[in-house]
């Protein structure tokens, strides 16, 4: 029987699950757009601008609170215009609106509330606000642009003249320097702030930075450094053993809440888990550990279980609530665990810390407490045995989890995520060898190329039920260049390879600013908001900049373009006083700054073997490489002259000048140094 709703606003034409969630708010929302400018101007009114995201916990909260409650909403309604804005489908807004609050308050958060001038310039921003305080803001803001409205005026523009400024970048004239040296500090730097008990940043509470620590992985390889290892390797293990991981399902948590991994924010990216299975991937490539290929293997279990898209592409996230209640999908009752595993409850209740107090409001938050070797030990029984123990338990566990009330699902496919994961499953497919991950990566890449691409090489942002609408930001042309090499690597299919260049072109005809170098977020084609802004420094998800200076130093060396190359060392030689000096925000600047300085080897792999051995070689973690090749010598021209019929040949080269060719994936790893 469908749902009888008292208010219904111009939200229920959205296609976002958070901007419908508030569709029968009594609040009068409306989207993000000309027609709400519009009336906001016309009738001279101020504007409230309300961000968040499907799987935001205090979003929910005030939500109820206070957009759900009919005093608020008669106080909205009559002296504001309100718009409400999905952050992920719109981060160009957020980007403004969260530098306002910055700048205002030097904080910010989800939910952002903003109370804006009729043409959109903020005069105030805070995040969540308990019902009686939001009505006080409201009140006070709607009594002076009555009375004293120059007061606004002037209010906004001062923020909009910081929000303008904020973050230009300069252009470094004297270019970057590499040196190991250098490299070795910035690892240092980044070492000062990691928990040496529990790893990750010092204190709580405590963020997944995949970035920070593929850095660090790649210090390691590179110059063996003992104390940098041990770093990476406890935080790589606490987490994987904490209570960020689903231990049941697979997948990590958006972040926990103590400093100890135990208690997580139990909402579920997308972006988080595949950044993870890269980071996890590669830390197996490198260690050989095991509890990090059964992290790969579970995490993309749940990706592909829960956020699976029938078009081919991957959902947003899971929320954190169910049945109106925070994390209570993922925890357990001690005498629940007993009544459900009978026998098997005491071995899995030693592994898993499970005890009759709980680690959470009285309930149980699986974190590995124990091994294999030890229970065995403990109990009298092999490994094994412990291990089929384990499992079945686990069995038992999520089919009695699958009748609970599931967390709810934001259901839109956006493109930037969508390629961090095409790039997680390639990574995970060299790790583990495993060839549905390549053919998921297959299935979402060509779900990008044919529905997200548009007008040849334009991009759509987001994508829902058959639906697209909103053009893609830089990001969005990033990642997807990232994932698009990352196939060709994987496939030896030209056709990736060359798409991904044309974005590029794309971006630099349309996003490019000459006189830095750098990129905006927006492109010149779309709506104009109150400033244009550049995203620089990396957070858990790498900025749009670094991630496109990757991009043109990869394109560079494979099409042999040395414009490519230069652009992206000198937008490295931009952001080199930020990335050395502050690493934990520039992780992935400092990537590219190995990625340009380390030596670097092109390995071109041609022959009817090809495929065989570039996966061979694939197996072993070498950040400093690319891979080319085919069965034949393809258009590429480092593969020039390279075909010998009969046999499949391994060319380690650098810098265009190559090795003796070898048949022998051995042999080319001792050419690689290995």
């Amino acid at each position: 029987m469908e749902q009888k709703h008292t208010h219904t606003n111009a939200l229920i034409d959205e296609t976002s699950p958070y901007l419908l969630q508030h569709a029968h708010n009594p609040v009068d929302w409306n989207p993000w757009g000309e027609k709400a400018l519009a009336e906001a101007q016309s009738n001279n009114q101020l504007i409230v601008v309300s961000i968040g995201y499907a799987a935001c916990h205090w979003c929910h909260v005030m939500e109820h609170e206070s957009f759900e409650d009919s005093l608020v909403a008669a106080q909205m309604n009559q002296n504001f215009v309100s718009i409400k804005v999905d952050r992920e489908e719109r981060p160009d807004i957020d980007q403004i609106y969260m530098n306002a609050a910055q700048l205002l308050t030097g904080q910010g958060g989800w939910p952002l509330n903003v109370i804006a001038l009729p043409d959109g310039r903020p005069v105030f921003a805070g995040t969540y606000f308990p019902k009686e305080n939001w009505l006080k803001v409201l009140d006070y803001f709607s009594n002076i642009y009555q009375n004293d409205p120059q007061k606004l005026i002037d209010q906004a523009e001062k923020v909009t003249e910081g929000i303008v400024q904020n973050e230009i970048p300069t252009f470094n004239e004297s270019g970057s320097s590499y040196s190991k040296e250098n490299a070795k500090a910035i690892a240092d730097t980044l070492l000062q702030s990691i928990d040496p008990i529990y790893g990750g940043k010092k204190g709580a509470p405590k963020f997944p930075m995949p970035t920070n620590y593929e850095y660090l992985l790649a210090e390691s390889y590179y110059r063996k450094d003992t104390e940098v290892t041990e770093a990476l390797r406890t935080t790589l293990n606490r987490m994987a053993d904490g209570g960020i991981y689903d231990h049941l399902g697979g997948g990590f948590a958006r972040y926990s809440v103590d400093a100890t991994w135990t208690v997580p924010h139990f909402e579920k990216m997308l972006y988080d888990n595949a950044q993870l299975i890269s980071l996890y991937s590669h830390a197996y490539q490198y260690f050989g550990d095991d509890r990090y290929k059964q992290t790969v293997i579970e995490t993309i279990a749940f990706c592909n279980r829960e956020l699976k898209d029938s078009f081919g592409g991957y959902h947003s996230s899971l929320d954190a609530d169910s049945d109106g209640e925070e994390g209570k999908f993922y925890v357990w009752d001690d005498k629940e665990i007993d009544s459900l595993l009978q026998d098997r409850a005491l071995i899995f209740k030693t592994y898993y810390g499970i005890t009759p107090k709980g680690n959470f409001e009285g309930k149980n938050i699986l974190e590995r407490k124990s091994s294999l070797t030890s229970l065995a030990d403990d109990f009298g029984l092999s490994e094994a045995q412990v291990s089929t123990i384990l499992d079945e338990s686990k069995q038992t566990l999520m089919a009695a989890r699958d009748q609970r009330v599931r967390p709810a699902l934001d259901d839109k496919v956006l493109t930037s995520w969508n390629g961090l994961m095409i790039t997680a499953l390639v990574d995970a497919y060299f790790a583990l060898g495993d060839e549905t991950y390549l053919e998921n990566a297959l299935t979402t890449g060509t779900f990008l190329w044919d529905q997200q691409l548009f007008d040849s090489n334009r991009i759509h942002r987001n994508f829902k039920n058959g639906k697209s609408n909103i053009h893609g930001f830089l990001d969005d042309y990033a990642f997807s260049i990232l994932a698009f090499i990352k196939l060709y690597e994987a496939t030896f299919d030209e056709k990736w390879l060359y798409k991904a260049d044309e974005l590029k072109g794309f971006v630099n005809e349309h996003f490019l600013d000459l006189e830095t170098q750098m990129y905006y977020y927006t492109s010149d084609t779309d709506e104009k908001l109150i400033a244009r802004k550049m995203e620089l420094s990396d957070n858990v998800i790498p900025s749009s900049n670094s991630a496109m200076a990757q991009a043109l130093a990869l394109l560079g060396q494979y099409f042999y373009n040395e414009e490519d190359i230069h652009h992206a060392q000198q937008m490295l030689a931009n952001s080199e006083e930020n990335f050395r000096n502050y690493p934990y925000f520039y992780s992935n600047w400092a990537r590219l700054y190995n990625l340009l300085g380390e030596t670097h080897y092109e390995i071109a792999i041609v022959g009817a073997n090809a495929a065989a051995k570039r996966d061979e070689l694939a197996r072993h973690y070498l950040p400093n490489k690319i891979l080319l090749g085919g069965q034949d010598e393809g258009s590429l021209d480092l593969l020039e002259g390279k075909l010998a019929l009969g046999n499949t040949f391994i060319y380690v080269c650098q810098d265009k000048s190559c090795q003796l060719p070898t048949q022998d994936v051995r042999q080319a790893l001792k050419q690689l140094n290995r």
